[in-house]
């Protein structure tokens, strides 16, 4: 069966069919993938009942692997997936339902936060892939914002004022927000800002698009609070309704997306009853968006 997809939205999101990921993809079927995600940004696989193996080797079509260290304050004792995926669930080792005072619990919260994923790492992620082995009743969907029809939509006086700005990226700012402010020494170092561009060109297609995200903490040479102000301006404009997709989750669903060309937010359920059970692999980026100094 050959590969289609359906478009979801006016600007963003479509629909695939014609692949199962519990089988090697072949030449062209990894094309097609590659060019709806040029095209759409967010791509969405019904019925995928994969493994955490079969995952992994579905996502290293697409690239390296980026490891699920350092994004979060989990130790490795408390793990319980593979550093392959990133854990994207209100579950404990003993796959239990986390307190709802538990620290992991309350950093994980920044989630529901607009963001882009590892835009606090040198060398951003470029795709995610989240797959749905457990979802709560109601709630938990998923929104995805394009930020190329974001920028298309900003005057000329704005696209001349952000071309060359610069941004600090930390998950120290994103959940600052939240007042998850008590980190450790080794959490500070680890969470260090890094710096990104504001204005990305896709490597592909050559489409200009905002480069936004919670994490971001000020702008280089800009005081913070005219930093984050304008950020939040940004932020509410590139996230109006037009330029959002919202997924409802199906249980063995995989939703793939571009992060160097949306931002997205998982939405509230009731997680301190129920199960929701994500696994994420992150495809590793190639290169900085700018020279990279300690901030």
């Amino acid at each position: 069966m050959s590969v289609r997809i359906r478009p979801l939205t006016p600007h963003i999101g479509g629909e695939v069919e014609g692949i199962d990921m519990r089988r090697p993809l072949t030449p062209d079927d990894v094309a097609a993938v590659e060019a709806g995600m040029d095209r759409h940004a967010v791509l969405v696989f019904h019925d995928q009942d994969v493994s955490d193996e079969q995952q992994v080797a579905f996502s290293r079509n697409f690239g390296e692997i980026e490891l699920a260290l350092g994004s979060n304050v989990t130790t490795d004792a408390e793990r319980r997936l593979d550093v392959k995926l990133a854990d994207i669930s209100n579950l404990d080792r003993e796959n239990r339902v986390l307190a709802r005072d538990d620290r992991r619990r309350m950093f994980n919260l920044g989630n529901r936060l607009w963001h882009s994923d590892s835009s606090f790492r040198a060398v951003p992620a470029k795709y995610s892939l989240l797959s749905a082995r457990r979802i709560p009743s109601t709630g938990g969907n998923t929104e995805f914002a394009d930020m190329r029809a974001a920028y298309d939509a900003l005057d000329d006086k704005t696209k001349a004022e952000i071309e060359d700005l610069v941004c600090e990226h930390s998950l120290i700012y994103s959940r600052g927000q939240l007042g998850f402010t008590e980190l450790s020494e080794e959490e500070k170092r680890t969470f260090r800002p890094v710096r990104q561009r504001l204005v990305r060109t896709h490597p592909v297609t050559g489409r200009r698009s905002l480069f936004l995200s919670s994490h971001i903490g000020t702008i280089v040479g800009w005081p913070m609070p005219e930093a984050r102000c304008f950020i939040r301006d940004l932020i509410e404009h590139a996230t109006q309704r037009e330029f959002v997709y919202a997924h409802v989750w199906r249980q063995h669903d995989l939703v793939m997306w571009d992060n160097r060309q949306t931002m997205h937010r998982a939405r509230p359920f009731d997680e301190t009853r129920e199960a929701r059970d994500m696994r994420r692999t992150t495809i590793a980026g190639d290169a900085p968006t700018v020279a990279q100094e300690a901030a």
